[in-house]
Protein backbone atom coordinates (compact mmCIF):
# COMPACT_ATOMS: atom_id res chain seq x y z
CA UNK A 1 0.00 0.00 0.00
CA UNK A 2 1.19 3.40 -0.73
CA UNK A 3 0.00 6.87 -0.99
CA UNK A 4 1.16 9.83 -2.94
CA UNK A 5 0.21 13.23 -2.71
CA UNK A 6 1.37 17.12 -3.21
CA UNK A 7 1.33 18.36 -6.99
CA UNK A 8 0.92 15.22 -8.75
CA UNK A 9 -1.33 17.47 -10.78
CA UNK A 10 1.10 19.64 -12.79
CA UNK A 11 1.59 17.77 -15.34
CA UNK A 12 2.26 18.68 -18.96
CA UNK A 13 5.37 20.18 -20.70
CA UNK A 14 8.23 20.71 -18.34
CA UNK A 15 9.78 24.11 -19.38
CA UNK A 16 13.50 25.42 -18.11
CA UNK A 17 15.58 27.41 -19.97
CA UNK A 18 19.41 27.87 -18.54
CA UNK A 19 22.01 30.83 -18.61
CA UNK A 20 25.20 30.99 -16.76
CA UNK A 21 25.54 33.93 -14.28
CA UNK A 22 28.56 35.22 -11.84
CA UNK A 23 29.48 32.93 -9.22
CA UNK A 24 27.26 33.68 -6.21
CA UNK A 25 27.09 32.35 -3.01
CA UNK A 26 24.92 29.27 -2.36
CA UNK A 27 23.65 30.14 1.36
CA UNK A 28 23.03 34.22 -0.43
CA UNK A 29 21.05 32.65 -3.22
CA UNK A 30 19.25 30.31 -0.46
CA UNK A 31 18.55 32.74 1.38
CA UNK A 32 17.22 35.14 -1.14
CA UNK A 33 13.79 32.73 -1.19
CA UNK A 34 10.86 31.43 1.32
CA UNK A 35 11.33 27.53 1.65
CA UNK A 36 11.43 25.00 0.33
CA UNK A 37 15.00 25.33 0.22
CA UNK A 38 17.87 22.36 -0.75
CA UNK A 39 21.29 22.07 -1.49
CA UNK A 40 23.60 19.35 -2.40
CA UNK A 41 27.34 18.95 -3.01
CA UNK A 42 29.59 16.26 -4.12
CA UNK A 43 33.26 15.23 -3.59
CA UNK A 44 33.34 15.13 -7.54
CA UNK A 45 32.77 18.91 -7.39
CA UNK A 46 29.00 19.55 -8.23
CA UNK A 47 27.12 21.70 -6.28
CA UNK A 48 23.53 22.24 -6.95
CA UNK A 49 21.03 24.61 -4.89
CA UNK A 50 16.78 25.16 -5.05
CA UNK A 51 14.38 27.63 -4.26
CA UNK A 52 10.81 27.76 -4.61
CA UNK A 53 9.03 24.49 -5.99
CA UNK A 54 7.51 23.88 -9.53
CA UNK A 55 6.48 20.86 -8.52
CA UNK A 56 6.43 18.86 -5.45
CA UNK A 57 5.08 15.23 -4.75
CA UNK A 58 5.22 13.37 -1.46
CA UNK A 59 4.99 9.56 -1.00
CA UNK A 60 4.46 6.75 1.72
CA UNK A 61 4.11 3.33 1.67
CA UNK A 62 6.03 0.40 0.60
CA UNK A 63 5.62 1.66 -3.00
CA UNK A 64 6.63 4.98 -2.40
CA UNK A 65 10.28 4.82 -4.65
CA UNK A 66 8.09 3.61 -7.45
CA UNK A 67 5.00 6.24 -6.75
CA UNK A 68 7.67 8.90 -7.00
CA UNK A 69 9.22 7.57 -10.27
CA UNK A 70 6.23 7.30 -12.06
CA UNK A 71 5.04 11.21 -11.39
CA UNK A 72 8.54 12.09 -12.24
CA UNK A 73 8.29 9.96 -15.84
CA UNK A 74 4.82 12.05 -16.13
CA UNK A 75 6.40 15.06 -14.89
CA UNK A 76 9.63 14.76 -17.41
CA UNK A 77 7.83 13.41 -20.03
CA UNK A 78 8.63 15.74 -23.14
CA UNK A 79 10.59 17.97 -20.98
CA UNK A 80 12.04 21.26 -22.86
CA UNK A 81 15.51 22.31 -21.51
CA UNK A 82 18.19 24.04 -23.65
CA UNK A 83 20.65 24.71 -21.64
CA UNK A 84 24.44 22.15 -20.30
CA UNK A 85 24.27 19.07 -18.62
CA UNK A 86 25.31 20.36 -15.08
CA UNK A 87 22.28 22.97 -15.51
CA UNK A 88 19.25 20.72 -15.87
CA UNK A 89 16.32 20.59 -14.11
CA UNK A 90 16.28 18.20 -10.94
CA UNK A 91 14.23 16.52 -8.28
CA UNK A 92 15.93 17.10 -4.94
CA UNK A 93 14.67 15.42 -1.97
CA UNK A 94 14.74 12.61 0.17
CA UNK A 95 13.17 9.04 1.79
CA UNK A 96 12.31 8.37 5.48
CA UNK A 97 14.48 5.53 7.18
CA UNK A 98 10.69 3.75 6.98
CA UNK A 99 8.23 4.07 4.65
CA UNK A 100 5.65 4.39 7.25
CA UNK A 101 7.13 7.31 8.78
CA UNK A 102 4.56 10.04 9.74
CA UNK A 103 6.27 14.18 9.79
CA UNK A 104 6.09 15.04 13.15
CA UNK A 105 7.35 16.18 16.39
CA UNK A 106 11.28 16.34 15.49
CA UNK A 107 10.48 15.44 11.85
CA UNK A 108 7.84 18.20 11.05
CA UNK A 109 7.68 18.76 7.77
CA UNK A 110 9.45 15.86 6.74
CA UNK A 111 7.19 12.68 5.21
CA UNK A 112 8.11 9.31 4.12
CA UNK A 113 9.16 10.44 0.95
CA UNK A 114 9.65 14.01 -0.98
CA UNK A 115 10.96 15.44 -4.06
CA UNK A 116 11.45 19.32 -5.17
CA UNK A 117 11.62 20.47 -8.22
CA UNK A 118 12.61 23.85 -7.80
CA UNK A 119 11.70 27.06 -9.54
CA UNK A 120 14.80 28.66 -9.29
CA UNK A 121 18.16 26.21 -9.37
CA UNK A 122 21.90 27.25 -8.78
CA UNK A 123 24.36 24.83 -10.59
CA UNK A 124 28.39 24.63 -10.53
CA UNK A 125 30.89 22.56 -11.97
CA UNK A 126 33.88 23.60 -12.12
CA UNK A 127 34.26 27.53 -12.95
CA UNK A 128 31.16 27.15 -14.04
CA UNK A 129 27.94 28.63 -12.63
CA UNK A 130 24.69 28.47 -14.00
CA UNK A 131 21.33 29.54 -12.84
CA UNK A 132 17.54 27.50 -14.20
CA UNK A 133 14.33 28.26 -14.28
CA UNK A 134 11.85 25.41 -14.72
CA UNK A 135 8.04 26.04 -14.89
CA UNK A 136 5.58 23.16 -15.26
CA UNK A 137 1.89 22.82 -16.77
CA UNK A 138 -0.18 24.01 -19.65
CA UNK A 139 0.49 27.49 -19.14
CA UNK A 140 4.53 26.60 -18.95
CA UNK A 141 5.73 28.61 -22.33
CA UNK A 142 9.42 29.13 -23.60
CA UNK A 143 9.03 32.76 -23.72
CA UNK A 144 7.55 32.72 -20.31
CA UNK A 145 10.11 30.77 -19.31
CA UNK A 146 13.08 33.14 -20.73
CA UNK A 147 11.50 36.09 -19.26
CA UNK A 148 11.64 34.62 -15.70
CA UNK A 149 14.91 34.00 -16.30
CA UNK A 150 16.24 37.13 -17.20
CA UNK A 151 14.48 38.75 -13.96
CA UNK A 152 15.95 35.96 -12.03
CA UNK A 153 19.90 35.82 -13.39
CA UNK A 154 19.54 39.82 -12.36
CA UNK A 155 18.36 39.31 -9.01
CA UNK A 156 20.75 36.62 -8.66
CA UNK A 157 24.29 38.88 -10.08
CA UNK A 158 23.25 41.44 -7.28
CA UNK A 159 23.56 38.67 -4.75
CA UNK A 160 27.47 38.21 -3.04
CA UNK A 161 29.55 35.99 -3.78
CA UNK A 162 31.07 35.79 -0.03
CA UNK A 163 28.96 35.95 3.08
CA UNK A 164 30.21 35.95 6.52
CA UNK A 165 29.84 32.57 8.19
CA UNK A 166 28.72 33.94 11.29
CA UNK A 167 29.68 32.71 15.00
CA UNK A 168 28.81 29.04 16.29
CA UNK A 169 25.78 29.66 18.87
CA UNK A 170 27.49 27.37 21.53
CA UNK A 171 26.35 24.86 23.07
CA UNK A 172 24.28 25.14 26.36
CA UNK A 173 23.89 21.24 27.47
CA UNK A 174 23.26 17.69 25.38
CA UNK A 175 20.74 15.53 26.13
CA UNK A 176 21.14 12.03 24.65
CA UNK A 177 17.83 9.59 23.67
CA UNK A 178 18.72 6.99 25.20
CA UNK A 179 21.18 7.71 27.51
CA UNK A 180 24.62 5.53 27.94
CA UNK A 181 22.81 2.98 30.42
CA UNK A 182 19.76 2.43 28.66
CA UNK A 183 21.83 2.35 25.25
CA UNK A 184 24.43 -0.44 26.34
CA UNK A 185 21.36 -2.57 27.93
CA UNK A 186 19.63 -2.32 24.24
CA UNK A 187 23.63 -3.86 23.07
CA UNK A 188 23.59 -6.33 25.19
CA UNK A 189 19.79 -7.36 23.98
CA UNK A 190 20.77 -7.06 20.73
CA UNK A 191 23.46 -9.29 21.11
CA UNK A 192 21.60 -11.78 23.06
CA UNK A 193 19.30 -12.21 19.70
CA UNK A 194 22.75 -12.45 17.76
CA UNK A 195 23.56 -15.63 20.24
CA UNK A 196 20.38 -16.88 19.29
CA UNK A 197 21.22 -16.74 16.04
CA UNK A 198 18.11 -15.04 14.49
CA UNK A 199 20.38 -11.59 14.11
CA UNK A 200 24.07 -11.40 12.75
CA UNK A 201 24.40 -7.74 12.92
CA UNK A 202 22.09 -4.91 13.77
CA UNK A 203 22.77 -1.23 13.76
CA UNK A 204 21.46 0.63 17.17
CA UNK A 205 21.41 4.44 16.48
CA UNK A 206 20.92 7.06 19.39
CA UNK A 207 20.23 10.66 19.25
CA UNK A 208 21.79 13.31 21.02
CA UNK A 209 19.55 16.87 21.59
CA UNK A 210 21.91 20.35 21.68
CA UNK A 211 20.36 22.95 23.19
CA UNK A 212 22.08 26.11 21.98
CA UNK A 213 22.65 29.46 23.65
CA UNK A 214 21.48 31.34 19.96
CA UNK A 215 19.10 30.29 17.13
CA UNK A 216 21.48 28.27 14.70
CA UNK A 217 21.38 29.43 11.09
CA UNK A 218 21.47 26.37 8.71
CA UNK A 219 23.38 27.38 5.84
CA UNK A 220 25.87 28.58 8.07
CA UNK A 221 26.58 24.90 9.88
CA UNK A 222 26.14 23.50 6.41
CA UNK A 223 29.45 26.09 5.05
CA UNK A 224 31.30 25.15 8.34
CA UNK A 225 30.69 21.35 7.30
CA UNK A 226 31.78 21.67 3.62
CA UNK A 227 34.83 23.62 4.70
CA UNK A 228 35.69 20.72 7.23
CA UNK A 229 34.44 17.57 4.99
CA UNK A 230 34.71 19.29 1.23
CA UNK A 231 35.37 14.80 0.59
CA UNK A 232 32.02 13.81 1.88
CA UNK A 233 27.99 14.74 0.25
CA UNK A 234 26.90 17.45 1.45
CA UNK A 235 23.05 18.03 1.90
CA UNK A 236 20.43 20.33 3.24
CA UNK A 237 16.63 19.67 2.51
CA UNK A 238 13.99 22.64 4.27
CA UNK A 239 10.94 22.01 3.41
CA UNK A 240 9.79 24.56 5.52
CA UNK A 241 11.19 27.95 7.45
CA UNK A 242 10.79 26.10 10.42
CA UNK A 243 13.31 23.30 9.98
CA UNK A 244 16.02 21.87 8.29
CA UNK A 245 17.82 18.30 7.78
CA UNK A 246 22.00 18.64 6.91
CA UNK A 247 24.97 16.56 7.27
CA UNK A 248 28.02 15.61 5.42
CA UNK A 249 27.79 11.96 5.20
CA UNK A 250 31.18 10.02 3.83
CA UNK A 251 28.72 7.63 2.32
CA UNK A 252 27.63 7.01 -1.67
CA UNK A 253 24.31 5.08 -1.48
CA UNK A 254 23.69 5.02 -5.62
CA UNK A 255 25.36 7.18 -8.90
CA UNK A 256 23.71 6.18 -12.55
CA UNK A 257 25.17 7.65 -14.88
CA UNK A 258 24.10 6.55 -18.15
CA UNK A 259 24.34 2.60 -17.80
CA UNK A 260 27.06 2.63 -14.99
CA UNK A 261 26.05 2.23 -11.37
CA UNK A 262 28.49 3.40 -8.70
CA UNK A 263 28.37 2.60 -4.64
CA UNK A 264 30.53 2.01 -1.34
CA UNK A 265 30.40 -0.49 1.31
CA UNK A 266 31.40 1.56 4.33
CA UNK A 267 31.95 0.16 7.59
CA UNK A 268 33.87 -0.45 10.82
CA UNK A 269 35.50 2.67 12.20
CA UNK A 270 38.33 3.84 14.41
CA UNK A 271 39.55 7.57 15.55
CA UNK A 272 42.07 9.59 13.64
CA UNK A 273 45.62 9.70 15.42
CA UNK A 274 47.01 13.04 16.67
CA UNK A 275 50.13 12.16 14.76
CA UNK A 276 50.99 10.80 12.13
CA UNK A 277 52.70 7.61 13.30
CA UNK A 278 49.48 7.17 15.62
CA UNK A 279 46.86 7.56 12.80
CA UNK A 280 48.99 5.02 10.69
CA UNK A 281 48.91 2.61 13.66
CA UNK A 282 44.87 3.00 13.97
CA UNK A 283 44.53 2.74 10.34
CA UNK A 284 46.33 -1.01 10.86
CA UNK A 285 44.20 -2.15 13.33
CA UNK A 286 41.00 -0.81 11.40
CA UNK A 287 42.61 -3.50 8.84
CA UNK A 288 43.22 -6.40 10.73
CA UNK A 289 40.14 -6.07 13.59
CA UNK A 290 38.39 -9.38 12.58
CA UNK A 291 35.58 -7.95 14.16
CA UNK A 292 35.59 -4.87 11.57
CA UNK A 293 36.00 -6.87 8.74
CA UNK A 294 33.36 -9.05 8.96
CA UNK A 295 31.38 -6.21 9.54
CA UNK A 296 32.68 -4.74 6.61
CA UNK A 297 32.65 -7.57 4.27
CA UNK A 298 28.61 -8.18 5.53
CA UNK A 299 27.92 -4.99 3.99
CA UNK A 300 30.21 -5.38 0.80
CA UNK A 301 28.94 -8.95 -0.03
CA UNK A 302 25.34 -7.68 0.47
CA UNK A 303 24.99 -4.98 -1.47
CA UNK A 304 26.68 -6.78 -4.11
CA UNK A 305 24.31 -9.41 -4.22
CA UNK A 306 21.24 -6.77 -4.20
CA UNK A 307 22.87 -5.36 -7.07
CA UNK A 308 23.27 -8.54 -9.30
CA UNK A 309 19.79 -8.52 -9.50
CA UNK A 310 20.33 -5.15 -12.00
CA UNK A 311 23.65 -6.18 -13.71
CA UNK A 312 27.43 -7.31 -13.66
CA UNK A 313 29.12 -5.84 -11.11
CA UNK A 314 32.41 -5.37 -9.78
CA UNK A 315 33.90 -5.09 -6.31
CA UNK A 316 36.39 -3.46 -5.52
CA UNK A 317 39.97 -3.42 -3.50
CA UNK A 318 39.02 -2.40 0.08
CA UNK A 319 40.68 0.48 1.92
CA UNK A 320 40.39 2.75 4.12
CA UNK A 321 38.41 6.39 3.72
CA UNK A 322 40.16 9.11 6.16
CA UNK A 323 38.27 11.72 6.94
CA UNK A 324 38.76 14.16 9.85
CA UNK A 325 37.90 12.95 13.08
CA UNK A 326 37.38 9.18 11.87
CA UNK A 327 38.56 6.53 9.38
CA UNK A 328 36.24 3.72 7.97
CA UNK A 329 37.25 0.17 5.78
CA UNK A 330 36.08 1.16 2.15
CA UNK A 331 35.24 -0.88 -0.77
CA UNK A 332 34.19 0.54 -4.17
CA UNK A 333 31.42 -1.09 -6.09
CA UNK A 334 30.00 -0.75 -9.28
CA UNK A 335 27.54 -2.36 -12.25
CA UNK A 336 26.46 -1.87 -15.67
CA UNK A 337 22.95 -1.75 -15.70
CA UNK A 338 20.31 -1.31 -18.90
CA UNK A 339 19.37 1.54 -20.33
CA UNK A 340 16.06 1.50 -18.56
CA UNK A 341 17.13 1.53 -15.17
CA UNK A 342 16.36 4.94 -13.11
CA UNK A 343 18.50 5.77 -10.25
CA UNK A 344 15.52 5.08 -8.01
CA UNK A 345 15.68 1.19 -8.92
CA UNK A 346 19.16 1.08 -7.65
CA UNK A 347 18.24 3.43 -4.67
CA UNK A 348 15.05 0.84 -3.60
CA UNK A 349 17.14 -1.95 -4.26
CA UNK A 350 19.96 -0.69 -1.81
CA UNK A 351 17.85 0.79 1.06
CA UNK A 352 18.45 -0.02 3.75
CA UNK A 353 21.82 -1.58 3.35
CA UNK A 354 23.57 -3.51 6.33
CA UNK A 355 25.70 -0.76 6.93
CA UNK A 356 22.52 1.43 8.52
CA UNK A 357 20.04 -1.65 8.96
CA UNK A 358 21.59 -5.44 9.53
CA UNK A 359 20.95 -8.52 8.42
CA UNK A 360 19.24 -10.69 8.21
CA UNK A 361 17.32 -7.25 6.96
CA UNK A 362 13.89 -7.88 8.17
CA UNK A 363 14.70 -9.13 11.82
CA UNK A 364 17.24 -6.04 11.86
CA UNK A 365 14.42 -4.32 10.94
CA UNK A 366 12.27 -5.16 13.75
CA UNK A 367 14.69 -5.08 16.52
CA UNK A 368 15.23 -1.50 15.72
CA UNK A 369 11.77 -0.64 15.53
CA UNK A 370 11.34 -2.99 19.04
CA UNK A 371 14.83 -1.41 20.62
CA UNK A 372 15.07 1.92 19.46
CA UNK A 373 13.62 4.96 21.53
CA UNK A 374 13.29 8.04 18.93
CA UNK A 375 11.83 8.48 15.68
CA UNK A 376 15.11 7.74 12.84
CA UNK A 377 12.70 9.75 10.15
CA UNK A 378 15.61 10.87 7.32
CA UNK A 379 18.20 10.11 9.34
CA UNK A 380 20.62 6.95 7.64
CA UNK A 381 17.79 6.92 4.92
CA UNK A 382 18.78 8.00 0.93
CA UNK A 383 18.55 11.62 -0.05
CA UNK A 384 19.60 12.87 -3.19
CA UNK A 385 18.66 14.02 -6.88
CA UNK A 386 17.51 12.74 -10.12
CA UNK A 387 16.82 14.09 -13.41
CA UNK A 388 14.49 13.44 -16.77
CA UNK A 389 16.49 10.76 -17.65
CA UNK A 390 16.52 8.84 -14.34
CA UNK A 391 20.23 9.50 -13.23
CA UNK A 392 21.36 11.24 -10.08
CA UNK A 393 23.27 10.54 -6.97
CA UNK A 394 22.12 9.57 -3.29
CA UNK A 395 23.86 9.79 -0.17
CA UNK A 396 22.93 8.27 3.14
CA UNK A 397 21.86 10.51 5.34
CA UNK A 398 24.48 10.18 8.04
CA UNK A 399 26.68 12.67 10.33
CA UNK A 400 23.37 14.44 10.18
CA UNK A 401 21.25 16.77 12.02
CA UNK A 402 17.79 18.39 12.07
CA UNK A 403 18.09 22.02 13.10
CA UNK A 404 14.89 23.91 14.32
CA UNK A 405 15.88 27.17 16.25
CA UNK A 406 18.12 26.76 19.22
CA UNK A 407 17.88 23.20 18.92
CA UNK A 408 19.93 20.81 16.88
CA UNK A 409 19.18 16.91 17.04
CA UNK A 410 22.10 14.81 15.95
CA UNK A 411 22.22 10.91 14.97
CA UNK A 412 24.41 8.52 15.43
CA UNK A 413 25.06 4.74 14.98
CA UNK A 414 27.25 1.58 15.45
CA UNK A 415 26.80 -1.68 13.89
CA UNK A 416 26.61 -4.41 16.62
CA UNK A 417 28.05 -7.54 15.52
CA UNK A 418 28.81 -11.17 17.96
CA UNK A 419 32.22 -9.79 19.28
CA UNK A 420 30.59 -6.33 20.06
CA UNK A 421 31.63 -4.50 23.57
CA UNK A 422 28.59 -2.53 24.84
CA UNK A 423 30.75 0.24 26.26
CA UNK A 424 33.66 0.51 23.42
CA UNK A 425 30.29 0.98 20.66
CA UNK A 426 29.30 3.67 22.91
CA UNK A 427 32.24 5.80 22.48
CA UNK A 428 32.51 4.88 19.18
CA UNK A 429 29.15 6.31 18.78
CA UNK A 430 30.20 9.26 20.12
CA UNK A 431 32.56 10.02 17.55
CA UNK A 432 29.65 10.73 14.89
CA UNK A 433 28.37 13.25 16.90
CA UNK A 434 31.73 15.18 16.33
CA UNK A 435 31.48 16.48 12.57
CA UNK A 436 28.00 18.70 13.49
CA UNK A 437 28.75 19.33 17.53
CA UNK A 438 32.25 20.42 16.48
CA UNK A 439 30.81 23.39 14.53
CA UNK A 440 28.32 24.29 17.37
CA UNK A 441 29.86 24.61 19.94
Amino acid sequence: MSSLSGEAAVQGPVVSRSCRVADVSYRAFLASRDAPRIHWADPDGVEVSGVGATAVVTAAGGDRFDAVREWADALFADADHDGPEVARPRALGGFAFFDDHEAGGTWAGFPAAQFVVPEFQLASAGDETWLTVTRAGDDATAEGVEAALEDARETVESLPAMVPGGDRPGVRETTPTPGKAAWCDQVRDALARIEDGSLRKVVLATALRADLNAPVEPRNLLERLRQRYSECFRFLVEPTSDAAFLGATPERLATLSGDTVRTTALAGSVERGESVAEDARLAELLRESDKLRHEQELVTDTIAERLDALGDVTVGERGVRKLSNIQHLETPISATVTDDTHVLDVVERLHPTPAVNGLPADAALDTIRETETFDRGWYAAPVGWFDADGDGTFGVGLRSAVAAGETVTMFGGNGIVADSDPEAEWEEVQLKYRPILDELE
